[in-house]
This record gives structure tokens, sequence and C-alpha cells, in this order.
């Protein structure tokens, strides 16, 4: 670690939030409860329902799983040594953009820091950085700069436990181990210190996607003091709930009466239909989060139901791929991920900048609505007769399968009865639009 005072370099002390020259920056009291953004904060996101995470590192270089690896298939030291000969020479920023942007995300997250503490930036605040391997090159800047020129909201990854910084208390592996000298607050402002760099040399920031809150040593008040802090470096920032204690285990959702940030996070799981509370499913397109050699990976038709059932739940999709070490993401994640690109060209109008509802999610699929519209995601027919549905308490006035194909829809008091013909139905989601002579958005899900 650099021999520097990590106090230094934040632009107030570790305590102090208020940050001249930020528009829209409030100071924050001491011991208030942290602000809640404002909804135009979270409508791109919401609009954008897909995203892409990326899991990198000089891990990548033995194949095992980010973090949890060190210690158990791989030992700390090599493990730890693993950044001195990473040189991963293929990498073109501008390649990874272009194709989150070919797959039709609108936002990508990038790990700047995992739980084994390596650093994609040069930080001022270590020598276990990007700068310090063969490479040398600043992928944050590469990556943030390349997103934006697709227009592809950058975002940051970051992990609030290290098991390799000698001042948080837990090591390797997986948290299991103690160290013999820690201190939680010096490690603290070293934490607010990276987050400093991040938030001012790279942002706007589109989301600090927070992980390793479970920890004994992290705390809810650190964690409302750290989202109070990041807000105030930069009021616009989206942060999920795992920067506090909030988070109720893999399902992500947040105990009631818990602080949560600003959205849940399941993972490697579909999100429950929740349409008061904004979340976002975390899943991998292969089954390891980091890279894997011949990892068994999702067919289009799972990646396709997995996004749809995401929004028609009211919630994101964060679909992750792992780069291999040479700096190229594998051909065969990326023709998945263009394979959906393609499914959404035609598609798109049923997922982006809708809402869940107001059908509720079944065996049959799911459904989403926007403005006078509403979209069946059928992903499954009856075995005989015609999809039946809730009565709508609006009046339909034409119904479609989008892509082309003719559909009908008929109403009653007892349910709304939908009918395509099997040509005009699609393998994977057969995709239907609902007009209706009022909003969708005051219907009550049923």
């Amino acid at each position: 670690m650099k021999r520097r005072d990590v106090l230094r370099i934040l632009p107030a002390a570790a305590g102090g939030l208020a940050v001249a020259g930020v528009a829209g920056a409030s100071p924050a009291r001491a011991g208030s409860r942290p602000a809640v953004p404002l909804p135009a904060d979270l409508s791109w996101w919401r609009d954008a329902r897909l995203g892409m995470f990326v899991h990198w590192g000089p891990v990548s270089l033995r194949g095992t799983e980010i973090g949890w690896s060190r210690g158990r298939e791989v030992p700390v030291e090599e493990y730890d040594a693993l950044y001195r000969r990473f040189d991963p020479s293929f990498f073109d920023a501008r390649d990874w953009a272009r194709l989150a942007k070919d797959a039709g995300m609108g936002y990508l997250v990038l790990t700047t820091k995992h739980h084994d503490g390596f650093c994609l930036w040069p930080s001022g605040l270590t020598d276990y950085d990007i700068a310090t391997t063969p490479f040398r090159r600043d992928v944050v800047r590469e990556l943030a700069d390349a997103c934006r020129d697709q227009g592809i909201v950058f975002c940051a990854y970051h992990s609030i436990c290290d098991w390799r910084h000698p001042d948080y208390p837990l090591g390797s592996p997986g948290g299991k181990t103690r160290k013999p000298a820690p201190d939680m607050d010096r490690y603290t402002a070293y934490l607010k210190g990276q987050l400093a760099e991040l938030l001012q040399s790279y942002g706007p920031l589109g989301i600090l996607w927070f992980d390793g809150e479970w920890e004994e040593p992290w705390t809810e008040e650190r964690g409302e003091d750290l989202y109070r802090y990041c807000r105030s470096l930069q009021p616009s920032v989206i942060v999920n709930n795992r920067v506090a204690k909030g988070r109720q285990d893999m399902a992500g959702t947040t105990a009631a009466g818990a602080f949560g940030g600003d959205y849940d996070t399941p993972e490697q799981r579909v999100g429950r239909f929740q349409p008061d509370r904004p979340w976002e499913s975390c899943i991998t397109l292969c089954e390891q989060w980091a890279w894997k050699p011949d990892d068994a990976m999702k067919t289009l038709d799972e990646c396709v139901r997995t996004l749809v059932t995401c929004a028609g739940g009211d919630g994101n999709l964060l679909l992750n791929v792992g780069p291999m070490p040479t700096g190229e993401i594998e051909a065969r994640q990326a023709d998945r991920l263009r394979e959906i690109g393609s499914w959404l060209k035609t598609h798109g109008e049923a997922v982006y900048a809708t809402r869940g509802g107001p059908f509720l999610p079944g065996e049959w699929g799911t459904s989403t609505h926007r403005e006078r519209s509403v979209y069946l995601h059928v992903l499954r027919w009856p075995a005989q007769g015609p999809l039946v549905l809730p009565a709508l308490e609006r009046r339909i006035v034409a119904a479609s399968v989008v892509g082309g194909g003719r559909a009908e829809a008929t109403q009653s008091a007892a349910g709304t009865v939908v009918r395509v013909a099997p040509e005009n139905r699609r393998p994977i989601d057969t995709v239907l639009r609902l007009d209706l002579d009022g909003p969708a958005g005051t219907l009550a899900p049923r």
C-alpha cells in the first residue's frame, strides 16, 4: 500500500459530506436519514431494463471465481501475484461498449474492485492496481469513455469488503479468517478515498453497485454514512441496497423498516412482482461470475425468458459476462448477447420504458405496459383452448402480435380471452400488444 494519509485525498474528511461545485449537492446533517433520490434519478435506469455486468481481473488467468477462489482453489500467495503477469493485450474497450449496445443494453457495471482488493484503475491509495501490471493501461478510463461514446451509461461495482487489505478485519478464504491488527475506521477512510477517485475522476457514474455488506465488520451506521457520502459527491448516482445491512439474503429484497439504498438486488434469480420498489436481478450468462473455460452458457430461450420475466415483475436484468485473460469477451458469449439484441430490435417496445403488469406473472408468462398499451409475453400457451386472463377495467380497442401477425382479444366480466393462431406464435415469447381506451398504468394488478 502506498504510504499516504488517505484522509488527505478525500474531498471532505471522512465525516464531512458537503462538496462545493457539484450541481444539486447539499450538505447532509450528521445523523440525518439518507436522502431518497428523486424519481428522475431512477427513470433512465428503469427505462433501460437491461444492463451488462462485467466481472474481470487477474484471476481470469486461472479461470476460477473472482475473489472467492483466493485461498480456496488458488493459494493466497499465488492469487495475489497474478497481477504481475496480467497483460490483456487484446482488450479494446470500444469492443465491449459496442457489444453492450448491440445486445440492447443501456448501461454497463464494471467490477472496479472485487473482494480480492485488486483495482482496475490506477488508484492513488494502493499499488495493487492496474498500473502495476504489465498492461498498465487504465481500464476504467477507457471503458468509461467508450461507453459514453456508444450512449451506454457507465457504472461501477465496488466491494465494501477487501480480504487482502490489512485494515479490513476478515480475510480469505471467503472472509473466514481474521487479520492480526485491523483498523476498520482507517479502512473505511480508504474505501471512501477510492470511491472519491471513481466518482470525481470517472463520473458521472450511473450506479454504484456495492457488495460485501453482509460481513460482520460492516455496520448499518457505516452503510448509511457511505450512502450519504457518495450522494454528496454525486447527487444523481443510484446506489443499491448492498450499501447497508437491509438486504435479505440472495432474494435481494430489503427488510421492512431497514435502509436499503435505492433498489433491491436479487441474485441468480428473478425478483418477485414488486411495482412499489425498484429492483434488478443480477444473473450470470454462464455459471461462474468470472471467466471459466468451457463454462456452461444459458440458451437464448433462457436469456429472453429471464429478461421479460424481470420486466414483467417491474424489475431490471443485469446480465453478467466474464472476459478472458486476453481482454476479449468470449466469442460464444458475444454471439449470445447479439442474439438478445436482435430479439430486442423486434420486441423491444414491450420491454424498454415499460412497467410491470397489469396482469400478474403466471405459468403462461407475464405482462408489461406503457401509456395505453398492454404487452402480453406469452411464454407458454395452454395445451388446449385460448389464453384466459383476468378481466380488465378498460376496453381493448385493438390487438396484434408484435413483429407481425393477427391476435384476437375478447372481454367479459369473467375475463380476457386471447387467441393467436399457431402459425403466428413465436418459439420463445409471443408478444401481443393490446391497445386500450385509456391509460394502462391506472389498472390494478390482477
